[in-house]
């Protein structure tokens, strides 16, 4: 496990618990203590958790983590996802993606399938997307032309944000915008950490004839500060297995179209 791999799951002890000790992070990730303490410091001066004598606990002013630290949670989750999603677009289509990990994952198939579905190379795909980590994936595919908004970039998302990002957007046409969120609740729609993005993310699906909302199960009935939209402005939900079964007919009863995709084993 690198270093980066060893944070990650690091901030993901301390969200998931609530708080962790020393003694905890030495016994599950198999590391010295004077490392645990090192990574307990400079993840406190990223105020990304709060040291505490002999340990650390998770900062709550800290909703929407670097996206650096979140690329393993639920990673095999969101590879299939991402697979699932990548099967909806046509070659030639216009499609825009915001950003995030799914969104990441979604890009990186979306490449890998350019490079070996003929259909795409001889009618490639446009990608319109406010995160420059995606478009500098996608750049190098000679397969896929890559429309980038403008707008300044936030450290902890790689999203571009603000007025320059919206001034692209009412101008272009978009056949399938897929978008990922930090929650979804049955009563009122999706959501996200941050209100810019939320706005970005509401001008991509006022230009697109499509809407695919893509997250994995723990997106699922929860909110965040900033809503994205109401269930009426999707047309449909892919979303991962292991949330309680009530969750799923909630969405299907208030008429969510709702493709929830299984574990490989099953």
């Amino acid at each position: 496990m690198n270093r980066s791999e060893r944070l990650g799951h690091l901030i993901n002890m301390v969200v998931e618990q609530g708080a962790v000790t020393i003694d905890e992070i030495v016994d599950q990730l198999e590391v010295s203590g004077a490392t645990a303490r090192r990574d307990l410091d400079m993840l406190a001066k990223q105020q990304l958790l709060i040291r505490t004598r002999g340990g650390a606990r998770a900062n709550s002013a800290t909703g929407d983590l670097p996206l650096r630290y979140r690329t393993s949670r639920q990673s095999g989750e969101k590879i299939r996802l991402a697979k699932a999603a990548v099967d909806l677009i046509k070659p030639g289509s216009t499609i825009s993606l915001n950003g995030g990990t799914t969104m990441t994952e979604l890009a990186f198939e979306l490449g890998i399938r350019s490079d070996q579905d003929e259909r795409f190379q001889h009618d490639p795909v446009t990608v319109v997307t406010n995160a420059i980590n995606i478009a500098n994936d996608l750049t190098v595919r000679d397969n896929i032309r890559v429309v980038c908004t403008g707008g300044v970039a936030r450290t902890r998302s790689y999203e571009l944000v603000g007025t320059l990002a919206s001034l692209i957007l009412p101008r272009i046409n978009i056949d399938l915008a897929f978008f990922g969120f930090d929650g979804l609740s049955a009563r009122d729609g999706f959501f996200t950490h941050n209100a810019e993005e939320a706005a970005i993310n509401q001008s991509m699906i006022v230009r697109a004839k499509q809407v695919v909302a893509v997250g994995d199960h723990t997106k699922l009935a929860q909110t965040a500060f900033a809503k994205i939209c109401d269930f009426s402005k999707v047309d449909h939900l892919l979303i991962g297995a292991g949330a309680a079964p009530e969750i799923y007919e909630t969405l299907q009863r208030n008429g969510m179209a709702t493709t929830v995709i299984l574990d490989n084993k099953e």
